[in-house]
């Protein structure tokens, strides 16, 4: 059996939208991008997959609504920036999802509640219920009141975490790059994409370097530890380019699109 046929019979899929999918260079929400992937979702669901939406963005929409500079910000200005951005970030996704008859829902999740059993199986039952009756959770840190020791750090890690938190079958990670590159394609025109990572070992690490965006927190590093902790609980990982929220049906249906991890 190919590789990418395991990904046909998916039915619970999470889905990380990083900052650079969801906003222009300007770091102002592309609205267009955001809908299609509305749409997509939507139409998926409706056909019984089940989705979980994990969306960065927030402190990058509330940087922009409130006149910040992002660089010489302080942590209550950080977080003042995720309250007002998380709110329109949802406001938005609610009247988008809307559009397409779709319910949607807010989990706001440190990483504390992931390390306390009671919290963990709250969070696990809330999500799994959200699930079963037809609703897409859309996901984000609690940046609001998460300091270092409570923090993921990146959606990436915590896109992982929600995906083994609910036995995912799928996670994939959609950002400004096409996959795992043989070198880094911006400066080596030689560079050739890899289809197929069966272990995330030394030398694939090796591979990976820092994000390209003043606004997205994670890069291909943290990817690839997304990629890994999946990996250990039976969950494929693909990275692909979420310019075209589309893309998502190619995925689903099997064709070589962007770096696919195979889990253990």
């Amino acid at each position: 059996m190919d590789a990418r046929d395991r990904i046909l019979d998916a039915k619970k899929i999470v889905v990380k939208v990083g900052t650079t999918t969801l906003t222009h260079e300007s770091g102002k929400l592309n609205l267009n991008r955001i809908e299609k992937l509305a749409r997509v979702l939507s139409d998926l669901n409706n056909s019984g997959k089940q989705f979980i939406l994990v969306s960065s963005g927030a402190i990058g929409v509330g940087v922009n609504r409130l006149n910040l500079d992002r660089a010489d910000m302080t942590l209550p200005e950080r977080q003042a920036s995720a309250s007002v951005g998380q709110a329109i970030l949802m406001k938005i996704y609610q009247k988008l999802f809307g559009e397409y008859n779709q319910t949607v829902s807010q989990i706001l999740l440190t990483k504390d509640i992931m390390d306390n059993l009671e919290g963990k199986q709250n969070a696990e039952n809330t999500m799994n219920t959200l699930l079963e009756l037809g609703i897409i959770p859309i996901v984000n840190e609690n940046d609001t009141i998460s300091t270092f020791e409570i923090q993921f750090g990146d959606n990436d890690t915590l896109s992982a975490t929600v995906a083994s938190l609910v036995d995912a079958d799928l996670l994939i990670l959609l950002s400004d790059i096409d996959g795992l590159f043989t070198a880094d394609p911006r400066k080596d025109p030689d560079a050739k994409i890899i289809s197929v990572v069966e272990e995330v070992t030394r030398e694939v690490e090796s591979l990976a370097s820092g994000s390209g965006s003043e606004f997205g927190t994670g890069g291909m590093i943290t990817k690839l530890t997304a990629a890994k902790i999946c990996g250990k609980e039976g969950i494929d990982t693909i990275i692909a380019n979420g310019e075209d929220p589309s893309i998502i049906y190619n995925i689903l249906d099997g064709e070589e699109i962007g770096t696919l991890f195979l889990s253990r």
